[in-house]
């Protein structure tokens, strides 16, 4: 079996990093190129830097943020916000990314999928989908969760993997900041539907929450903020923890 990956997220508004609950009532948590070194230092997996009001302000990606965290940590990164076409990749890769995530602008234009994958490859490509359950199933949310669309989240997700993803990066906005654990129900599904890797999101507030989602949501990778953020839970304790209920976790 493959090791699990532990990948700490650093949510950017204003050149800081901050936390919510369900999207909203964002705090202070950081200056995102000191978390990120520590990160790096403690044994993450991968680092996730999502610039959270890119789109949402029609504005590209932190370019000088991006490359000052790039030049402090050893670790795979990956960054999203605000990238909606072939030459904003080209300058977050130029800028020290290993990856780019895309949401709302795939959404609203699928074909930048095949585009990303046709110029750097499925490796370089995760497409990161923030859904909530409604009455009528689990919709896809665009611009930080602020607007709804009719885009079943399953439906979505095979069409992600078709145009040549290399990843899914799953934020259940119902879980999110809530530490009561992760969609599991919905990553299992998603995981036994699709062949790509499943980055979970959204929920994580203790470490058998990460053993759980690993197990039962069937997750390739588990995605947290504000638990790392302000020192809850060390990552080498969790790797240990994880390392210790039979979970492959790497060192």
């Amino acid at each position: 079996m493959l090791s699990k990956r532990i990948i700490p997220c650093l949510d950017i508004k204003d050149g800081r990093t901050v936390k919510g609950v369900n999207f909203v009532g964002l705090r202070d948590a950081g200056d995102p190129v000191d978390l990120a070194e520590i990160y790096s230092k403690e044994g993450a997996d991968e680092l996730v830097f999502l610039d959270i009001t890119a789109t949402h302000e029609k504005r590209k990606t932190l370019l000088d943020l991006v490359k000052r965290v790039a030049e402090r940590i050893n670790i795979p990164f990956t960054v999203g916000g605000g990238i909606s076409e072939i030459k904003d990749a080209y300058a977050l890769l130029k800028a020290g990314t290993d990856k780019i995530s895309v949401n709302s602008a795939a959404v609203k234009n699928p074909q930048l999928i095949n585009e990303l994958h046709n110029n750097f490859g499925a490796q370089f490509v995760v497409v990161a989908i923030d859904a909530k359950y409604t009455d009528e199933g689990w919709k896809v949310h665009l611009r930080g969760g602020r607007d709804r669309t009719e885009i079943d989240l399953f439906d979505w997700a095979r069409e992600v993997e078709q145009r040549g993803a290399g990843e899914i990066l799953f934020t259940s906005m119902d879980h999110d900041g809530t530490k009561a654990g992760f969609a599991n129900k919905e990553l299992a599904h998603l995981s036994d539907s699709l062949s790509i890797p499943i980055i979970a999101s959204g929920g994580a507030g203790n470490m058998e929450h990460f053993k759980d989602v690993f197990t039962d949501g069937k997750a390739d990778a588990a995605l947290a903020a504000s638990i790392f953020h302000f020192k809850e839970i060390p990552i080498p304790e969790l790797k240990a923890y994880l390392k210790g209920n039979n979970i492959p976790v790497r060192y």
